[in-house]
């Protein structure tokens, strides 16, 4: 996380505020940059240097940013020079969609809702948008089978026949397979709503469909990251309001296998507090959980916690993320309308121009 060693204070309040400082940046994929009296123009003088680091990714135009730590660091009142993506800060988002941090949505999420949030609307829109235009189908579900193990102690899910073909009164000739499935929620590609987390959240039967289909997306390629926790500041470089943000770790590749629960990708603390601030509808991952399920992390479920406390869904076990570009896709997912349960596996997809 940045970091600063002061800020200088001023008794008059000049309209317009310069930062000033020595910088290091590093990527999650490896490498750095490394600048020294650097000026960025900035909103106000109270800003913070988180808000600072985020404004400058921007205006670099940096992607896939890991860490951003000042050595110096001051705020000057100057003229602005034109930076780019200089705006409110992130604090000022976070107001104006009322999210509070994951750590302060541990103690809420009793009264969490169906998510029908104010960006719920914008799939719609965009999903019209794209509907003039020839588009292909990119699905992102793993194949559910009979002995299939999704997450290590869930039980697998199997097959029974209730009606076997050529049984039952019909004509001959005619003849029917009805088989009864017993499936844990937690199987294949799957959907998290606010009773999964919560009581008296909102369960599968609740869910406003807005905040399911034609959801505008961004995809964030991760595959070459050098850690396994994905930081607030890959995300700092796109705007993801009303939008659904999907992480293509690559892990998939290890679905089904011993390797799948072992070590897997997950969001930070910070990534998830940053991207509930910027008000996005949908979080899915392509690795075993969106939190860190190892010993370190001593059952702790940020991401769980903060994003169904507030209606944001999380979708887990997705697959075939490297097929999307970064930005562009509208990507659905919905499970069947159950009462009384809060996950279930989902056929998650993408829509694309062809």
């Amino acid at each position: 996380m940045p970091s600063a060693l002061g800020t200088r204070d001023y008794a008059g309040d000049m309209s317009q505020y310069r930062a000033v400082f020595d910088v290091r940046i590093s990527f999650i994929n490896g490498g750095g940059l490394t600048a020294e009296g650097f000026h960025l123009d900035v909103p106000e003088r109270d800003i913070s240097p988180s808000d600072v680091a985020r404004l400058l990714v921007q205006h670099l135009g940096l992607a896939l940013v890991g860490d951003v730590v000042f050595d110096q660091f001051e705020i000057v009142e100057a003229q602005h020079k034109g930076s780019r993506g200089v705006g409110a800060p992130s604090s000022a988002a976070a107001g104006e969609q009322g999210a509070p941090t994951a750590a302060e949505a541990a103690g809420a999420g009793a009264g969490a809702g169906a998510g029908a949030g104010a960006g719920a609307g914008a799939g719609a829109g965009a999903a019209a948008s794209a509907g003039a235009a020839p588009v292909r189908f990119v699905d992102l579900s793993h194949t559910l089978r009979e002995g299939l193990v999704t997450y290590p102690g869930v039980p697998a899910p199997s097959l029974a026949p209730h009606v076997r073909r050529g049984e039952g009164a019909y004509a001959p000739g005619t003849s029917f397979a009805l088989d009864i499935i017993t499936i844990p929620g937690n199987s294949g590609t799957y959907l998290d709503t606010a009773w999964h987390r919560y009581e008296g959240g909102a369960d599968l039967a609740a869910l406003d469909l807005a905040t399911l289909v034609d959801l505008p997306t961004e995809v964030f390629h991760l595959t070459d990251a050098l850690t396994r926790g994905i930081p607030a500041s890959v995300f700092y470089d796109r705007d993801v309001h009303g939008k659904a943000v999907l992480l293509h770790t690559g892990w998939d590749r290890h679905f089904g296998t011993p390797a799948y629960g072992e070590a897997a990708p997950f969001l930070t603390t910070d990534g998830v507090d940053y991207l509930l601030s910027q008000g996005v509808l949908l979080v899915g991952i392509d690795s075993l959980n969106i939190d860190d399920t190892s010993a370190e992390a001593a059952g702790t479920r940020p991401a769980h916690t903060g994003f169904l406390a507030h209606g944001v869904h999380v979708v887990e076990h997705l697959t075939n993320l490297g097929e999307l570009l970064h930005s562009g896709a509208l990507f659905t997912a919905v499970p069947p309308k159950f009462e009384g349960t809060g996950t279930f596996t989902v056929r998650a997809f993408a829509k694309v121009l062809a």
